[in-house]
Order: C-alpha cells, then sequence, then structure tokens
C-alpha cells in the first residue's frame, strides 16, 4: 500500500509547565501544550493571549517616529485642496490598504486618486513613470502603501519634481543609508521601531491602518471610520498571510466579529456572492477569509484589474458593489481553472519524468517551465491547442504559456506534493510556433517557493550572475530569467543545494506536529478549546494533534473530476466512531487497517447536527517515534571537540537596532540566516580572517553554543557586538533524532563536534545527548535528555542581551 512521504516534527511535551498554564487558565493540558509551541509558557503570558485586550496598546505615535509628521503633511494637503496620489500594488495586501486610505482621505475631504502598477509591464511597487505622471497632473502628495521602502530612484524623481512622498511599507529596509529613499516620511515596522515591539509584524495594510485611525483622530472622524478600516486591515492581514501575533493577533481577533455582521457595502458583497459564513451571530475564522474572501480578491490581483477591488472595496451603492462581487467570483473560476490545468500539467510531467528514472530526491530542486512541459507531454496537440486562458481580462501573456500571475500557487501545492523547493517558470511572450524553439532571446518569468531547509533569497543570490531582477525572503522569491540560461539555473541551484547541505531526506513534505492525543478525548468540548486559541493562521497555526495505531474502519474515495478526497472512518477504541477526511489524498486509497494519524479538529455540519471531524494532514505506517539504537552494544565514537581560546579583549555590547549607521567597518556578519545583501563594503561573512582587525561583529542570531560565541570573540578581536533580535529555528526531538540518523556514523573515524554544531545550528551537548541515545560512548561532559538539551538551546537563543555580557565579565 502506498503512503504519502512525509517528515513529521513533533514537539517535544512539557508536562510540569503545560499542567501550569492549565492551572491558570482552564485549558486542558494538552491545549495548553500547544500554547507551550506556540511560545506562550506563562500563565501570564497565555492569559494575555487568549485575551489580547488584557495588555494596554501602546501609542504608535511611540513607535513610529514620522508618524506625526505624516499626519501634518495630510493635513496640510487637504487644507490646501491639493491632490494626493496613493500609489498602491496589486497584490491583496497592497489592494486593501489602498482601498483603506481612499476611504479615509474622502471622508476627511481630501481630493484624492490611485495608481497601480501593471503586474504585466512594470511590476511591483512605485516607478518612475508613475512618478512623472502625477507631476503631469499636478500631483503635489503620494502616499504608498505596500511598497516604496527600496524604491530610492523613483522618490527622488518625485522629491526633484517638488512632490512630497510619505512611504508606508513592511518590506526590508536597505542596510545602506544611502539606498533608504529620501521621502518626506517613512512609516515602516522595520525602519526605527524596536523589533520586538507588538507593531513589529504587521503588514502594508497594518500600517495604512496605523496611519488612517490616526488621521482620523486628527479630524474628529474616528467614530465613523474605527470599524470600516478595522474590516479592511482583517481582511488584508489575514488574505496576505500576516503574522497573526501581537498587535495583529488583538486586532483581527475583534475584526472578525465585525465582519462577520459587515457593515461596509463591499465586503458584504463579497460575502454574499461568495456565500460563506451565513451565521451572522458567531463571529468569523480566518478560513473563512484565507479560502473564501481572500482568492476571489487575489484572483483579481492576479489575473484581473485591480481597479475592481478598489472600487468594491469603496463602493456606496449596493448594486454597483454586487456587480463587482460577481466579477470577483467569475475571475476566481477562471484563476481556479488555470491553476487546475497547470497543476494537472505539471504533475504529469513528473510522472513521466519519475518513469523515464528521474529522482526528485537526487535532484533536490524541482525546476519545471511551461514550455518544457508542453513539448514532453504532447508536442504536436500542445501546437495547435488553444489557449485556455481567459479572454478579456487586463494584461494577458500572448500565446499559450501558463499565466504568470497564478504560478505561484501552483508552486505551493507542488511543495505540498513533492516537498523540494520548486522553481516554475512561464515564458514571457510565448507564441506558438515558438515552443519547439530554444527561443533565443526570450525571457522566463519564475516563482519560487522554499522548504525550511532552502533559503530563497540566499539561492536567488546565489545565481543573480546569471539572472535579471528579482527578490523574495527566506520561503518565497520570484525573477526573471534569460532563456538561454535555463541549464545554468539548474547546474547552480545543484550547486548551491550542495553548499547548503540540502539532503535527499529533506525532500519530502514537513508536518509540524503539536501533541499526542487519544482518539477518546476528541469532542466537541475539545473543539470549542481550540477556538479559543483562534484567530490562528501564520505565527500561529490550528493545532496539530496525533494518534497512534488508529484502527480504520472503512474508507473510500470522494469528489469530482480527477480530485480525489480520502474518506475515512475511524475506531476510537472504546466503541465510538469518528469521521475524517483527507483532502486531495484520493490517490492513496487503501490505507492500512492501522496507521498514525496526524490531524486537526474540525466542524461538520449537517442539516441542524454539529459533531466533531478530522482532517487529516499527515499518515503513517503504526510505529513509534522513539530513536532506537542502532547497536546492540555501546560503541565508542571520536570526537574532536577544541576548547576555544582566552578572550584578551571584551567589547561593548549593543543591540543592533540600536546602533549607530552606519555601522562601522570592517564588519564581522554573522548568524544563522544572515542576509548578506543588506551589509555592503569592507563586511566579511560567517568566519573571522585572523589576519584582521574587526571593529564590530553582527550577530544576526546568536552561535549556536557559547564556546562558539568565545571562538569568534577571540579570533575578530571586535570593539563592538551587535545583536540581532533573530532566532533560528529549534528542531523538534524527533526531527533531530532523524537528522542524527542521516549521519554515516559506522564510517565516521572522528567527528568534528563545532563543525557540526555550526552546520547544523545545534548546539555540541544536545549532538552529544543524541549520540548517547543511540548507545555511542562519547568522551562529553554529562548531557540532559535530548528533550532538555533542546529546550536549553531554546533558551540560550533566547538569552538577553545584559545576561552574555555578564556571563562573558566572568571569563576574564
Amino acid at each position: 500500500m502506498l503512503l504519502p512521504k512525509q517528515r513529521w516534527q513533533i514537539f517535544s511535551p512539557q508536562h510540569d509547565l503545560s499542567q501550569g498554564i492549565a492551572d491558570s487558565t482552564g485549558l486542558s493540558p494538552i491545549i495548553a501544550q500547544v500554547l507551550l509551541n506556540r511560545g506562550i509558557d506563562t500563565p501570564e503570558a497565555a492569559k494575555i493571549f487568549l485575551d489580547p485586550e488584557l495588555e494596554e496598546l501602546l501609542d504608535p505615535k511611540q513607535e513610529f517616529p514620522d508618524l506625526i509628521k505624516s499626519i501634518d503633511r495630510i493635513e496640510l494637503a487637504i487644507k490646501n485642496s491639493d491632490r494626493i496620489t496613493i500609489c498602491g500594488d496589486y497584490d491583496v495586501d497592497g489592494m486593501t490598504s489602498t482601498a483603506l486610505l481612499i476611504r479615509t482621505l474622502r471622508l476627511l475631504g481630501a481630493i484624492v486618486e490611485y495608481e497601480i502598477p501593471s503586474r504585466m509591464t512594470e511590476g511591483y511597487g512605485i516607478n518612475q513613470r508613475i512618478v512623472q505622471d502625477c507631476h503631469d497632473r499636478d500631483v503635489k502628495l503620494i502616499i504608498t502603501v505596500d511598497n516604496g521602502i527600496a524604491a530610492y530612484e523613483a522618490i527622488a524623481l518625485a522629491e526633484s519634481l517638488n512632490i512630497s512622498v510619505i512611504v508606508t511599507d513592511h518590506h526590508e529596509v536597505p542596510e545602506a543609508p544611502c539606498k533608504i529613499p529620501p521621502a518626506t516620511a517613512i512609516l515602516n515596522p522595520k525602519y526605527q521601531v524596536d523589533p520586538n515591539s507588538p507593531y513589529a509584524a504587521i503588514a502594508g495594510v497594518g500600517v495604512a491602518y496605523v496611519l488612517a485611525l490616526e488621521l482620523s483622530d486628527r479630524f474628529g472622524k474616528r467614530a465613523e471610520l474605527e470599524n470600516p478600516l478595522l474590516e479592511l486591515f482583517t481582511l488584508g492581514t489575514i488574505a496576505d498571510l500576516a503574522s497573526l501575533t501581537g498587535i495583529n493577533r488583538r486586532l483581527v481577533k475583534k475584526g472578525l466579529r465585525l465582519l462577520s455582521r459587515s457593515k461596509v457595502i463591499g465586503i458584504i458583497a463579497l460575502i454574499e456572492a461568495s456565500e460563506i459564513h451565513k451565521d451572522k451571530k458567531i463571529g468569523m475564522k480566518p478560513e473563512a477569509i484565507g479560502f473564501g474572501l481572500g482568492p476571489r480578491i487575489n484572483a483579481i490581483g492576479r489575473i484581473g484589474d485591480p481597479k475592481i477591488i478598489i472600487d468594491l472595496l469603496t463602493s456606496s451603492d449596493v448594486i454597483e458593489a454586487g456587480r463587482l462581487a460577481q466579477e470577483c467570483e467569475a475571475t476566481n473560476r477562471k484563476r481556479q481553472d488555470l491553476c487546475k490545468e497547470i497543476e494537472e500539467e505539471a504533475i504529469a510531467y513528473m510522472t513521466k519524468r519519475r518513469l523515464d528514472g528521474f529522482d526528485i530526491t537526487q535532484e533536490r530542486v524541482l525546476v519545471i517551465v511551461d514550455r518544457e512541459v508542453q513539448n514532453a507531454l504532447t508536442p504536436a496537440k500542445t501546437k495547435k491547442k488553444k489557449s485556455t486562458l481567459p479572454s478579456g481580462d487586463q494584461d494577458l501573456p500572448k500565446g499559450n504559456g501558463w499565466h504568470h500571475g497564478v504560478i505561484g500557487i501552483v508552486a505551493s501545492r507542488l511543495v505540498e506534493r513533492y516537498g523540494a523547493p520548486v522553481f516554475i517558470g512561464s515564458y514571457e511572450d510565448a507564441h506558438e510556433e515558438d515552443l519547439e524553439s530554444k527561443h533565443q532571446g526570450a525571457t522566463v518569468r519564475f516563482s519560487v517557493r522554499g522548504i525550511p531547509e532552502f533559503h530563497v533569497f540566499h539561492s536567488l543570490e546565489y545565481i543573480a550572475n546569471i539572472r535579471n531582477k528579482g527578490g523574495g525572503h527566506k520561503a518565497a522569491g520570484g525573477f526573471t530569467l534569460p532563456a538561454e540560461n535555463m541549464e545554468k539555473l539548474r547546474s547552480g541551484l545543484r550547486e548551491f543545494a550542495d553548499r547548503e547541505n540540502l539532503l535527499p531526506s529533506h525532500i519530502m513534505p514537513l508536518i509540524n506536529v503539536d501533541v499526542l492525543a487519544d482518539l477518546n478525548d476528541i469532542s466537541m468540548t475539545m473543539l470549542q478549546a481550540c477556538d479559543r486559541l483562534q484567530p490562528c493562521g501564520l505565527g500561529n497555526p490550528d493545532p496539530v494533534f496525533y494518534s497512534e495505531n488508529v484502527r480504520v474502519l472503512a474508507q473510500q474515495t470522494r469528489g469530482k473530476d480527477k480530485v480525489k478526497h480520502l474518506s475515512l472512518t475511524l475506531d476510537t477504541g472504546s466503541g465510538e466512531k469518528l469521521k475524517a477526511i483527507a483532502w486531495r489524498w484520493g490517490e492513496y486509497c487503501p490505507v492500512p487497517d492501522y496507521v498514525d494519524i496526524a490531524y486537526k479538529l474540525r466542524a461538520n455540519q449537517w442539516q441542524d447536527t454539529t459533531s466533531v471531524e478530522l482532517e487529516v494532514v499527515g499518515i503513517r505506517e503504526a510505529t513509534g517515534t522513539a530513536m532506537k539504537s542502532s547497536q546492540n552494544s555501546p560503541k565508542q565514537l571520536q570526537l574532536q571537540y577544541n576548547p576555544a581560546p582566552i578572550i584578551t579583549k571584551f567589547p561593548q555590547w549593543q543591540k543592533l537596532i540600536e546602533a549607530p549607521r552606519p555601522l562601522p567597518r570592517p564588519l564581522l556578519l554573522y548568524g544563522c540566516d544572515r542576509p548578506a545583501d543588506k551589509f555592503k563594503g569592507d563586511v566579511d561573512c560567517d568566519r573571522p580572517n585572523r589576519d584582521r582587525n574587526y571593529e564590530a561583529i553582527v550577530l544576526w542570531t546568536l552561535p549556536p553554543s557559547f564556546t562558539h560565541l568565545q571562538w569568534l570573540i577571540a579570533i575578530a578581536q571586535p570593539d563592538y557586538i551587535y545583536l540581532g533580535s533573530n532566532i533560528p529555528p529549534v528542531p523538534s526531538i524527533d526531527e533531530f533524532r532523524s537528522q542524527i540518523q542521516s549521519l554515516d556514523l559506522e564510517n565516521i573515524k572522528i567527528l568534528n563536534l563545532l563543525d557540526l554544531a555550526q552546520q547544523w545550528w545545534i548546539s555540541p551537548s544536545a549532538i552529544v545527548s543524541a549520540l548517547r541515545e543511540l548507545n555511542y560512548i562519547c568522551d562529553f561532559p554529562p548531557t540532559l535528555p535530548l528533550g532538555g538539551e533542546l529546550l536549553r538551546m531554546q533558551k540560550w537563543y533566547s538569552i538577553a542581551i545584559n545576561k552574555i555580557a555578564v556571563i562573558l565579565a566572568d571569563q576574564k
């Protein structure tokens, strides 16, 4: 029987801590363990998490240095009847931000219009064409939303034309001060804002919301605007997959209650058109936006005209809003058809390649391009095939290539299916007669999605010499590539995978699992307890439970067309039955009679009855999770572990956010996922050069152990250390056990403990603890059980800067 290949990462249980939180909150210990997994490790923090209103909200004017300046400039423009242009973006964050500010400024009496760059011909953000158009229309003030922080040239042009620019954005800030745009004001949670601020995780719509709300206060209009603005904030924040932590969690929790009985005409129309959330008595859940409203808005941004969404969310005409909502519905159906066709072609192509001997675990990075796929499947038919792209939509590509507005969605689905980083590309300006040619001079536009062990942005840096424009972050990105560089792309990504030690064992979907549960405990009461953790999303995912040795009583496939779902009836062990559904897993039917399953809890409504149903996200053979020794008797393993040299020069410590700019040079940049692209000029990365005298070290994260830190300081001998607020990911016990077992220990003569710890960002003591579980005798000081060592490592990575300085001072 075929089962999905998956990696399960199971959090280590902390029974004493979870019981303490359970006692103080009234939660069950199993739900309290979920809170611990989210980093909520005290009763006080748990109470605030469950009721964010308990925490005093910080004044945003104290958090954003340019906020008052922004309000003053907008107030002046309104009083002078100056023209104002909102420069938005075509994604859901940019469109909701644009609508939010337009609603606000119109109510305050401003003369306001907006500009959205073309996804197909211009790409992301404010540009010089937009600025010149604004100048020609005598615009005096431009406000960017969800863009602008990296648009130095365009904003410098605006300033030279006497157009004021207020940048509201949430993207990364250029490290070089000379690259920060010369705007009148900049509002960005990553610019001059404490990274520990509750506002640190807000998206572009969050920045627009803060500005709009404070502006409404200035004009005495808060009562009229507060609720509509919060609805738009909630819609944009969830649909853009912003982290539901900090201020986002507090506001979204309240905003979801408003959305269920919305007074915004455009949102009402969208809810009615999508037929979601018919019960207005209960608050809306994030999934209603993530799988209902959000895709309909995003579909417009991807293959339609963003003007539809802006007009819909600012409309006061019920009939017009209904018409626009129906356009969203129709466009979303076209988007679904496009995604379905592209995904089916990609899967068919991969199936064919596998039959031809292709092994994704050896290749490790999946590069898949429309023209190659269509040629490989049915070359003759492809050339004659009529395009399935929607006709009449704005900015659609020529020919029958894949629409690059939706390939990112398909990339995410392929990552879920194959567990590998996916680079999916579509030829620009592709014509049918060119399908079999090399198409010299053509360009391929790529969308990229990664896995935890593959940093997308770093990979794009690695291939920068062969590609054109592009960018991204750890999990996703995009770029364009000259078509003749396709083979260079594949070889470059193989080299990058080798450099990053991306292993075949990493190439399978990763399932994060919270806690072991007994199926007998699954009930409506437990589901209601899970609902107390809402809103769930990025940063606070839905709880995932797992149960072992579950008996499958019955199974069948459901669904229409080619996509089938797996429906299961499970035995709870006490004579009761539970229904379970595994979406898009029909191909795995039948599964064995006994399995381990990982699942979320869902309410299943049928007529007037509500019951609990399991949404299966993981399934494996019915096996235990404990690591078994690889040998029957103890075996010696020789370790190389060099103690750090004596530190002779003790640097001054300072938080990176508070460090002077520009940072002193020469500079050593070190840390997990350190962004080398942000630090220019006389900067070394990772390993100090013994022949250099460094002015400073930037620790993007702490090293994996205190010994590593001692080595760095002793060799680099910096005057200053600037510590960032980033924390490396710490694996669960099961994930780290799998990582240890991937080593060829039988053939390793000497294990360099510090090198391996640096490579994995795992403390040497945690590595030794895992080796001792495998019955290896290690000449190393005593260690805690593996769970204790991983917990100790989490605390080390989060240690306060003043405590580090004290520990180092004790070494004098």
